[in-house]
């Protein structure tokens, strides 16, 4: 019975938050450019370097179109990196979307909203070349538009420079699984909702992305308030709250 309502509640849970349903692939160190999700459509793959990657992750996680979110380690040459020993690669998230919905322009168009791409090697009080900023790219295409994006960036203000650099991707390292969905975790009700997944399944979760984007107060400010009002409506009618046994 426990696995039962655990399974209609975390089922009509995701039917309540979320328009679609995805499960994720765990990608090896080097990144395609493009992969499926399990109905077998085409989802392509975009990294991004933009401070820590905590934050960086719920930043694209609520996006219409973004299927599921990775942090990790890119731009550097170490092999096998660590978070407390990750030579020089930077702090990124791999972001897996689906670009009938949306394309890696608008990605561009979040990612220099989000952080001060003109601070030297770092965001905020986080100060490192770990948490430098980057836009890495899959072909000649991306680096096109990454370039034009730049430029209209630094046309914005010539009185300081901008500090991003643009990178083709060479490698991407899944970050330890403490670093994933950071944000959803420091919030036990929202993990207590979901039914207290395993490790692996929160990670490659579609729902986790969203609502770790939430925790973090990151979304659009419209799915901010629906997945808000959505949650406790289901408070309110006394859905139960799963919690291990």
């Amino acid at each position: 019975m426990v696995l039962s309502k655990r399974y209609l509640f975390f089922s009509v849970l995701h039917l309540l938050l979320l328009t679609d349903t995805a499960l994720c692939i765990r990608f090896p160190d080097r990144v395609s450019t493009s992969v499926n999700d399990e109905l077998g459509r085409p989802l392509k793959a975009a990294v991004f370097a933009l401070g820590s990657f905590w934050r960086s992750e719920a930043v694209f996680g609520c996006l219409n179109g973004v299927v599921r979110t990775t942090v990790g380690y890119a731009g550097g040459s170490k092999t096998n990196p660590e978070f407390r020993n990750l030579g020089d690669h930077a702090e990124s998230v791999q972001v897996e979307y689906d670009p009938r919905v949306i394309n890696f322009r608008q990605l561009l168009e979040v990612f220099w909203t989000s952080h001060d791409c003109r601070q030297v090697f770092g965001q905020g009080p986080d100060v490192g070349n770990q948490y430098r900023s980057i836009i890495f790219t899959n072909g000649t295409e991306e680096s096109r538009l990454a370039a034009h994006s730049k430029e209209r960036e630094q046309m914005k203000s010539k009185s300081s420079i901008v500090t991003t650099q643009i990178q083709q991707l060479v490698a991407f390292y899944p970050a330890e699984p403490e670093h994933q969905k950071f944000e959803l975790k420091r919030n036990p009700f929202l993990i207590h909702l979901m039914g207290n997944l395993p490790q692996e399944e929160l990670e490659k979760s579609n729902l986790a992305a969203k609502l770790n984007s939430y925790a973090a107060e990151l979304c659009p400010p419209r799915i901010q308030k629906q997945i808000d009002a959505k949650i406790k409506d289901i408070i309110r009618k006394g859905w139960p709250i799963l919690r291990d046994e």
